[in-house]
């Protein structure tokens, strides 16, 4: 992102609710929609926010759907269930803003730091990941089968609270797993685990969490949006700066939000972290913030949707039906909005190619990642 700085901001005019609540999970990848009260980017545009914590992924879609929230700090990849109906009613949803990229991490239990090397090494493994609709969950059957592991025949793969990750990795009830932070710092803090794999290593600026709206509140408030869309836009655009890091790990791990130790929640906001294998290292981008939602992220989490059974084939037979739902969910054009207005080169694109794992994706060809095993 390149900042060419603002002044003179108008505020937006007409917010017809400013007092809204937001849902989100205690994790860093809420790192903006949480930062945005204590720093006070709501208060800026024009706000009054009540944050809202829940436990796991389920119990915030319930409330997302039934309206008990106004807007959420969601997985990326579940606007898109949820628009679709896969998994839930479909509510069209708008994902607004990209709350992280980077930023999870394969963490194991210390028992296997000599043994697992790469993908293979996790056959016959309990492997957890925070939902199904989750890019954790994408990432890491795509490393499976990366090995040639069949993640459903060769592993065990659980859905579980990601508060509730690393007292089932010390109780060995798991062997591991693909998580959000600080849950893998915090493993390492513990000397319950270690850090196997950034995610960063798979695909290097892939999204994670996002911000999500239900289209109806869209169309009931256009300018509330447009405010939410500036607030939210700023702190991830702040978030990004390193500088800024450590003022903003001492603003979220209090008990309100992330109820983590400030050191482990600095440890994963400023890349400077020990991986529990004896090294300490520098990943000044183990998680970053860029807000735009480029829609060709879409399009892979649908191939993958299909790939893993979590959306019918029947819906998804040619790459319009990919890029058609894509464009629908991932908002790109508020993003730009919000970006310029704020004085933030915005893209001019929509879908850009991508490498994970060393294999290129191409969003205009979505369908060889729909495949079990990639061609």
């Amino acid at each position: 992102m390149t900042t060419l700085g603002v002044s003179g901001l108008e505020p937006i005019q007409g917010i017809e609710k400013p007092k809204l609540k937001i849902g989100f999970i205690p994790i860093t990848c809420a790192t903006p929609m949480i930062m945005a009260g204590p720093q006070g980017f709501y208060q800026k545009h024009g706000l009054d926010v009540s944050l809202v914590k829940f436990a796991g992924w389920a119990e915030i879609r319930d409330a997302y759907i039934a309206g008990e929230i106004d807007a959420s700090h969601l997985l990326s990849p579940m606007p898109l269930a949820i628009t679709g109906g896969f998994g839930s009613a479909a509510v069209p949803s708008r994902l607004s803003v990209i709350g992280n990229i980077n930023g999870q991490a394969i963490t194991l239990a210390k028992k296997h730091q000599s043994t697992v090397k790469g993908p293979a090494d996790l056959k016959g493994m309990v492997l957890a990941v925070p939902f199904q609709y989750s890019m954790h969950n994408f990432l890491l059957r795509n490393y499976l089968a990366s090995g040639n592991l069949d993640p459903d025949r060769d592993t065990d793969i659980r859905v579980m609270r990601p508060p509730d990750m690393v007292a089932n990795l010390i109780s060995q009830n798991i062997d591991g797993y693909l998580g959000p932070d600080p849950f893998n710092q915090r493993a390492v803090f513990q000397d319950a685990g270690f850090i196997h794999m950034l995610t960063k290593d798979m695909w290097d600026g892939h999204p994670c969490c996002g911000f999500a709206v239900q289209q109806s509140f869209i169309d009931a408030n256009p300018n509330t949006y447009r405010a939410l869309m500036r607030a939210i836009t700023d702190a991830a655009v702040w978030a990004h700066e390193p500088s800024h890091r450590p003022q903003i790990a001492a603003a979220i791990a209090p008990a309100e939000y992330l109820n983590q130790p400030p050191p482990v929640v600095e440890a994963v906001l400023t890349g400077n972290f020990a991986d529990g294998k004896g090294g300490n290292l520098t990943v000044p981008n183990r998680i970053d913030f860029d807000p735009y939602p480029w829609q060709s992220f879409g399009v892979w989490i649908l191939s993958q949707m299909v790939r893993w059974g979590l959306a019918p084939k029947e819906r998804f037979t040619r790459t319009e039906d990919f890029s058609a739902l894509a464009k629908t969910v991932f908002d790109t054009d508020a993003s730009r909005a919000a970006l310029t207005a704020l004085g933030v080169t915005a893209p001019k694109d929509v879908l850009k190619s991508e490498r994970i794992l060393g294999t290129p994706f191409d969003p205009a060809n979505p369908m060889p990642w729909t495949q079990r095993f990639l061609p």
